[in-house]
């Protein structure tokens, strides 16, 4: 988000950055992401943050937290996210006339998105859902490799890849079940969004071990442990599967023979009238030499562009809940960079 803005954006001006470590705070936010210094000192002083003067903050933790979001909307900031809030009508009541309250006291307009959850199983499918009479069923399956996923904070400490599989379950931890919540909304997303009408979100997790030992940036994974999980969320009418998120994910190049084998990527399918399938994956290039770092790279841009291109539209939405369904298209700021 930060070297797009920098580097793309000359409409936008970064005035300040909240950072989670000692090693960063006080250091010049150009300096932290390798560019030169912009004169912005990031601080680990969220007070700092809320007295300054803008219009928006990109909010991006691993982990969020509901008293600074609210803090930032009451003193009047926007919010986008691509950390939770994809389907507000859905979170606990409480939470939502929290930020609801935080919105009118601000003035303010919070928006969540992302890549799944988030364009993938919310624009996408609505976007396709435009050239439908009917619909019946909608599918999204992700594969996805985490093996070269920097963040071991994310899946070790969070996902519990290399943990006993017997001890991975959606509630089991509060990252495993933070999870959980956002792809439950999101399913009642689609389900609200195009008139699904379900009655339930059913959650299910299969945890499967490792065959061999292996490392991952330091940390090993032992023979036996957590290797892969496959997760699958159904919103049930009467007991049929109307909508489905699956997500099919592995380290250490691990794949179970009994799991279904689509594409690396996300494969979005509608049955009904007609019926539809689009696939996905975001590479750095299909014609050009690129590193496996910069193919890693290329999704974490996808998730950080559909919030960072949405700033305009939050600051133009009226105060409150700014969804993907309410929200104007969004689309790219610099394109082809010709204008």
């Amino acid at each position: 988000m930060v070297t797009t803005i920098i580097d793309h954006r000359p409409d936008i001006q970064l005035v300040g950055a909240r950072v989670y470590s000692d090693a960063k705070n006080g250091v010049d936010l150009g300096t932290i992401v390798g560019r030169d210094p912009i004169g912005v000192t990031a601080t680990t002083d969220t007070s700092k943050i809320l007295a300054l003067d803008a219009d928006l903050v990109l909010y991006a933790p691993s982990f969020t937290d509901l008293d600074d979001v609210c803090a930032l909307l009451e003193s009047g900031k926007n919010v986008a996210t691509p950390s939770f809030l994809f389907h507000p009508r859905r979170i606990p009541e409480v939470d939502r006339q929290r930020l609801q309250a935080a919105c009118e006291q601000g003035n303010a307009t919070i928006h969540g998105s992302g890549l799944n959850p988030g364009n993938l199983s919310g624009v996408l499918p609505l976007a396709l859902s435009g050239m439908s009479r009917t619909i019946d069923q909608v599918t999204l399956q992700e594969r996805a490799d985490w093996t070269l996923w920097e963040s071991t904070e994310i899946t070790f400490d969070g996902m519990w890849f290399g943990r006993p599989p017997e001890d991975v379950t959606p509630t089991a931890n509060k990252y495993l079940g933070f999870l959980t919540k956002l792809f439950v909304e999101q399913t009642w997303f689609i389900s609200d969004a195009l008139n699904a009408g379900i009655d339930d979100v059913s959650v299910t997790l299969e945890a499967v071990p490792a065959t061999k030992d292996f490392e991952m940036f330091g940390r090993v994974v032992e023979a036996g442990t957590t290797a892969g999980q496959r997760w699958n969320f159904r919103g049930l009418r009467s007991g049929e599967t109307l909508i489905e998120f699956e997500t099919l994910w592995t380290i250490g190049g691990e794949y179970p023979e009994h799991w279904p084998k689509p594409l690396d990527g996300w494969t979005l399918t509608i049955e009904g009238d007609p019926s539809m399938q689009t696939h996905f994956f975001p590479l750095a290039s299909f014609s050009r030499e690129a590193t496996i770092e910069e193919h890693v790279r290329a999704g974490l841009i996808t998730v950080a562009m559909q919030v960072v291109n949405a700033i305009p539209a939050v600051c133009d939405a009226p105060s409150g809940f700014a969804t993907m369904a309410d929200l104007p298209l969004i689309r790219s700021y610099t394109g082809f960079g010709n204008g």
